[in-house]
């Protein structure tokens, strides 16, 4: 059953958060983005994963074409990256969203979208606010002074050099 990440919007201060524009982020492999990567990324406007898979894809293409590899190896390479894509554009996704100031707000799990949105919701209603978790003050024990090593003292699991096993 897939899983998928919930993110909020970054919200003005003093309004909460607005159910309608939550994103549900699917773990797993988003075939779109293995077939036609750019338009993936364009479409979920992610501007500097675009930019990198851009720049990459432009290095390992002229690094190919600088030791003039046959099409076979240059087709694999093409290949391999768009499997990256593939299988790290959930991870990319969650990155953007991140970096643009959104919140995890949490895990559903659903056959589809819908499913888990509703499995969210449902629990998100219901759900009390969490107090902010205080820590108790923290008391360290002053140190010990034991004195200057003596010279039987053993570091390890060896004898001192010379001396008798």
């Amino acid at each position: 059953m897939p899983t998928f990440t919930v993110h909020a919007p970054p919200r003005p201060s003093g309004r909460s958060a607005d159910p309608e524009r939550f994103v549900f982020v699917r773990d797993g492999f988003y075939f779109w983005a293995f077939v036609l990567a750019p338009l993936w990324l364009l479409l979920h406007r992610l501007w500097l994963a675009l930019l990198g898979y851009a720049v990459v894809n432009a290095a390992i293409g002229a690094g190919l074409y600088l030791i003039d590899a046959p099409s076979p190896v240059k087709f694999f390479t093409g290949l391999l990256v768009a499997l990256l894509v593939g299988f790290e554009a959930a991870t990319l996704w969650r990155w953007t969203l991140a970096r643009r100031g959104w919140a995890q707000l949490g895990f559903a799990v659903g056959n589809d979208a819908e499913a888990a949105e509703q499995r969210f919701f449902a629990g998100w209603i219901t759900r009390k606010p969490a107090a902010p978790p205080t820590a108790p003050p923290t008391q360290f024990a002053p140190p010990v002074w034991r004195g200057p090593p003596s010279s039987s003292d053993i570091i390890g699991l060896f004898p001192e050099p010379g001396g008798k096993p």
